[in-house]
């Protein structure tokens, strides 16, 4: 099963470079005053990864006012 792993690995590492080795035109984001210029592929990986954490935030953000929405009232005196 080792050898799967690393196999799977491999492959998600090859398609990553290839990846980047066909998308290395360059791209200028702009964002209120400022702007930056960097390779398409960088900017793909910087805008997934944001995503990724920005992602599980708001999910767990969700699962809090869940788990408060359905806490019980405390009893009233």
């Amino acid at each position: 099963m080792r050898y799967v792993y690393i196999a799977l690995i491999l492959l998600i590492t090859l398609a990553v470079v290839a990846f980047k080795v066909q998308n290395i035109d360059a791209v200028t984001v702009s964002f209120l005053s400022s702007s930056i210029t960097l390779p398409i592929s960088v900017l793909m990986f910087a805008v997934y990864f944001l995503g990724m954490a920005t992602g599980g935030m708001v999910i767990s953000v969700i699962r809090g006012f869940l788990r408060g929405a359905t806490k019980p009232l405390p009893p009233r005196q």
